[in-house]
């Protein structure tokens, strides 16, 4: 199976879980930097992952702009999903809580955006916690990227 990890990352939270992510997943792997894609590479890959940062509840400009030069259909007969970075609610103020149920996650985005362009969502998207806007990840997270990305192998079988 071939297996494209595409990430942006501002701190390299987002980096870290993608390589956590590739390290977990057996077969042809190949991890690349929103801008290091060429949307033409897309149309050999099994598996396309896709990760952001959230920004005000959304994907980078970067990763959008990638989404965006995805032709129509050209995902067909890819298997999709996606993950971000963000805050836990649940460790924040209740004026954050309200701001993130308002804005939402990138990752969702994300997933709805690949299968908008044909892909197949394999696995619900999933969001990975940062203590802070520069991070580091919460304890655990790596090993939690790695067991996700094992279930959307077994998802994607």
């Amino acid at each position: 199976m071939k297996v494209l990890i595409v990430y942006d990352s501002v701190y390299g939270n987002t980096e870290k879980i993608a390589m956590a992510i590739a390290g977990a997943i057996t077969g042809e792997v190949k991890v690349l930097r929103v801008g290091e894609v060429n949307p033409s590479e897309l149309e050999s890959v099994n598996l396309l992952i896709v990760g952001s940062p959230v920004h005000a509840g959304r994907p980078t400009p970067d990763t959008k702009k990638l989404i965006n030069r995805i032709p129509a259909n050209a995902l067909k007969n890819v298997g999709v999903t996606s993950f971000d970075t963000r805050f836990s609610e649940k460790d924040k103020g209740v004026g954050i809580r309200i701001l993130l149920k308002i804005l939402g996650y990138a990752a969702g985005r994300i997933a709805g955006r690949l299968k908008g362009k044909g892909g197949h969502l394999v696995a619900p998207p999933e969001g990975f916690i940062v203590n802070d806007a520069e991070g580091p990840l919460k304890e655990g997270e790596l090993e939690r990227a790695a067991s996700w990305a094992k279930g959307v192998l077994e998802s994607k079988k």
